[in-house]
């Protein structure tokens, strides 16, 4: 993944809507927002890069193009926030402990995490509401909600296969990449439970739980896209209907 070229498709996302904004006269329909829940090598991100692609190609829907966020979020949020890029290692998708955070908080070393979770929600919340985003991890599913808009996706595999993958992405040892899946899931399970006192795997959090298993990458990359692709139309239509005049007026 060209990170650098990733960064730049999020920071023309973000002026394409700016610029959108200023040159709307009429409420436009709503657009989806898609968030990926993962474990640790269930492949999230390679998952999301390739249905930005299979949305870019089947999206017939003006508008500015699909877009994905994952790490590229934390540098958002501290944009976003005018926050130095110091405080950027204080963001991972886990936490310190409470007294700690606190502590370092006093002595201000960063802003209190809790503060940056919001912030990030904050964030959150504006790309769901502009749409046509793609957000990896981060919670997303529970910021957003079941709102009209929104695809919840949730990734799982089995370990041995998650470790598989790891250890050929990131050419770890075997050791290596289950230590990294072990702390990235627990991680990402503390992060959803401190702060917003969910159980991650709790499918009732979702729309669709996918066992990437059993369903390739292309596969469910398909899948995903005819869903949104739906839910696309679904907005369209009800926008049309909200904004037609009334019988007799």
């Amino acid at each position: 993944m060209n990170t650098r070229v990733s960064f730049d498709a999020c920071k023309s996302y973000i002026n394409c809507q700016l610029q959108r904004g200023e040159t709307q006269t009429q409420p436009q329909a709503s657009s989806p927002v898609v968030t990926i829940s993962r474990q640790a090598g269930a492949g999230g991100v390679p998952l999301a890069e390739k249905l930005v692609n299979f949305l870019r190609q089947f999206d017939q829907r003006e508008g500015c193009p699909w877009t994905m966020f994952d790490k590229r979020l934390v540098e958002k949020v501290l944009e976003d926030h005018h926050l130095s890029q110091r405080i950027a290692r204080f963001m991972p998708e886990d936490r310190y402990s409470s007294i700690q955070d606190t502590i370092e908080s006093l002595l201000g070393l960063h802003p209190h995490r809790e503060a940056l979770v919001e912030n990030t929600s904050r964030t959150i919340l504006n790309l769901a509401r502009m749409g046509n985003v793609i957000i990896v991890g981060r919670g997303a599913n529970v910021v957003i909600g079941f709102a009209p808009n929104a695809l919840h996706v949730r990734l799982i595999g089995s370990l041995e296969n998650r470790v598989r993958h790891i250890q050929e992405y990131y050419q770890m040892s075997r050791a290596e990449a289950l230590d990294y899946v072990k702390r990235a899931d627990e991680g990402r399970k503390r992060y959803l439970r401190h702060n917003f006192n969910k159980d991650i795997d709790d499918p009732m959090l979702y729309h669709v739980v996918l066992n990437t298993d059993h369903v390739g990458i292309e596969e469910a990359v398909s899948l995903i896209g005819r869903m949104v692709l739906d839910k696309a139309r679904t907005l369209a239509s009800q926008a049309a209907v909200a904004a037609s005049p009334a019988p007799g007026t």
